[in-house]
């Protein structure tokens, strides 16, 4: 048996909330890219209206430091403000083709549903497996994102019937939840499955989830590190990380 399956018995677990994109699906890079392509596109066209050279969208550093993990709104500020712009904010109608900080964000949606249409989605295909298991074991499954793309990423994946709760960026809108580091839609998650956050285990990638998860209460705070961020994660509270779920599906398949 496992670590992680180790302490999800000792802590009498009862039900799983799994962030989606990082932990269930990868589609950072196709987010990453469609940011490059409407920043560099806006700063283009700015730069030949005021004279200067801006410095483009960095995949890498930009990515990191201003969007993963941050609301989209919050996000394109941030970002434009770095390049020394400050844009109108916008209404909350406002479309892709207007130039404020809503609209910008609406072009970024239209160029990530053109790039979910070329390439499709990158699951994580142990951590499905893992998930179903659990679910037959007797798991209540959740799951969440601050992406109001979720559904459609989920059915394109065919993923959607998976989970029994979902909770996103559209169902927090409803709800008025704060975004992470707020543990807000966790303990939504856990409301909507029935379940106590001290019986329930939080799976996340990122430190602001980890944050939110660990102010939540919730009974097991599980990090997934695909690349080399344990110490963040742990410096956050998890109270395990692992590097994904290909060894415990092998545990289940050959348990001790």
């Amino acid at each position: 048996m496992s670590d992680l399956s180790n302490l999800i018995k000792k802590r009498n677990i009862k039900a799983l909330i799994l962030d989606m994109d990082g932990v269930i699906t990868n589609t950072a890079s196709l987010h990453a890219e469609a940011w490059k392509r409407l920043c560099d596109s806006f700063l283009k066209q700015q730069g030949q209206q005021d004279g200067t050279t801006y410095k483009p969208f960095d995949l890498q550093e930009d990515y990191r430091t201003f969007v993963h993990d941050v609301p989209r709104i919050d996000a394109m500020r941030n970002f434009m403000e770095s390049r020394g712009l400050s844009l109108p904010e916008g209404k909350p109608e406002d479309d892709a083709d207007k130039n404020t900080i809503v609209g910008l964000g609406e072009r970024k949606d239209l160029y990530f549903h053109e790039l979910l249409k070329q390439n499709g989605v990158v699951v994580f295909d142990n951590a499905v497996q893992w998930v179903k298991e659990q679910q037959e074991a007797g798991m209540k499954i959740a799951i969440v994102s601050g992406s109001r793309n979720c559904l459609t990423i989920l059915r394109r994946a065919g993923l959607d019937r998976l989970f029994e709760v979902r909770v996103d960026k559209v169902v927090a809108g409803e709800h008025k939840l704060k975004s992470k580091p707020a543990p807000d839609i966790y303990l939504e998650a856990a409301r909507q499955l029935g379940v106590k956050p001290e019986d329930t285990a939080v799976f996340e990638d990122t430190t602001a989830g980890i944050e939110g998860a660990k102010a939540g209460g919730f009974g097991l705070v599980v990090g997934v590190d695909h690349s080399y961020k344990k110490e963040n994660l742990e410096m956050k509270g998890a109270d395990i990380v692992i590097k994904g779920f290909s060894s415990e599906v092998k545990a289940n398949l050959n348990p001790a």
